[in-house]
């Protein structure tokens, strides 16, 4: 405990003695983290209009006029069921007659018809979202199954637009799992060029005490106490900065959530609140390892001469 207590307390004094040198590498990891942090918010935007685009997806089956309610009910039991299903929602042949009306209502041949044939002349549609655009055909596999839960359902079924919109929905599925794979690509490239950035910082901050290093190694000091204060100031540089840059995106998120909102998708500023504490323990523990990893292996090749 006593030479933990050591370590620690020199951490401190190299930082408070490397002055200006340390400012520049607090600055470089807060440049590092505001990378991270900046990834984080456009993961959010991406994934939230990657949701609007899933979310207007979906498949709507089509029963014959007069199709039982109870067979379509258990239908409706049966595809709930499935491990792919989101959500099934039921809608009676009298509410798909009021909004076709709704949606013709300017159209007067077409509601004149209607009032010429004087009944019904639609069915109820069952509306399905699946978790994923990808699991659309297998719903589809599914009703032209012969399993037990969909038979006796072909009579009622009329059709589905599954087939019609499947060219639709597989480009949709395409650009969300390109977009998911840039997204990936791009976040794991500009973390690995920060990280690099701020290691050279270091190293630069750990160059100037080479020959400190040299002489507490020829007294003989172990490594762990030459290696130890510059990890404890890593440490510091990580502290620093993490508070630094969720005090500065505080004011940045308030401000695109006041004017950015309708055009990201997303109230960023609310974002940040509702995340804060899953935010400030990336951020810190990616501060502190970054400070911490890249201090150890910048002594790491002193100590070896």
């Amino acid at each position: 405990m006593t030479e933990l207590k050591r370590i620690i307390k020199a951490g401190f004094i190299n930082f408070k003695r490397g002055g200006s040198v340390s400012a520049a590498a607090v600055l470089q990891v807060i440049n590092t983290l505001a990378v991270i942090v900046t990834i984080i918010l456009l993961q959010a935007v991406l994934y939230s209009s990657l949701d609007v685009i899933r979310n207007k997806v979906d498949v709507t089956i089509y029963f014959n006029v007069g199709a039982s309610e109870s067979k379509i009910m258990f239908l409706r039991e049966s595809l709930l069921k499935l491990p792919e299903v989101a959500s099934v929602s039921y809608t009676s042949s009298e509410e798909v007659l009021k909004l076709f009306r709704e949606r013709h209502q300017n159209d007067y041949p077409t509601i004149a018809a209607l009032d010429e044939i004087g009944e019904n002349p639609l069915g109820a549609t069952l509306n399905i979202k699946t978790k994923e655009i990808s699991q659309y055909e297998n719903i589809a596999n599914f009703l032209k199954s012969d399993n037990a839960l969909v038979s006796g359902s072909s009579d009622i079924i009329n059709h589905s637009n599954y087939y019609d919109n499947k060219l639709v929905i597989e480009k949709l599925n395409a650009i969300i799992s390109g977009a998911r794979r840039l997204g990936f690509l791009l976040t794991l490239y500009l973390v690995i060029s920060a990280i690099i950035i701020t290691y050279n910082t270091i190293r630069l901050t750990i160059f100037i005490s080479k020959e400190e290093i040299g002489v507490m190694r020829l007294v003989g000091a172990s490594k762990m106490r030459v290696r130890g204060p510059f990890m404890i100031e890593g440490a510091i540089y990580g502290v620093i900065s993490s508070i630094l840059i969720l005090l500065l995106f505080w004011p940045i998120t308030a401000w695109l959530g006041r004017n950015m909102t309708l055009f990201l998708g997303l109230n960023l500023y609310d974002y940040y609140l509702s995340n804060f504490l899953q935010i400030f323990a990336i951020i810190l523990l990616s501060g502190i390892l970054l400070g911490v990893i890249s201090s150890f292996l910048a002594v790491r090749k002193y100590l070896n001469k």
